[in-house]
């Protein structure tokens, strides 16, 4: 598996959010490890995807990704 990717996600507010970040990437890698920390509004994931595929999954579910 390679480097985690990690996505500064705005948006995130609650634990719904949490699951719906959370889902969309494991939907897209069953396998992917997914933690969510949002006070820092940070998702890191570690999988085999690419990056702009991460950053697609969890825009698609509304949220803003920086940087």
């Amino acid at each position: 598996m390679a480097e985690p990717i990690t996505l500064q996600v705005e948006g995130m507010s609650c634990g719904h959010c949490v699951r719906a970040v959370t889902n969309a990437i494991q939907a897209l890698d069953q396998a992917a490890k997914v933690d969510v920390d949002l006070a820092a509004k940070r998702v890191v994931a570690a999988t085999s995807l690419p990056r702009a595929d991460l950053v697609r999954a969890v825009e698609e579910e509304g949220f803003a990704v920086k940087g």
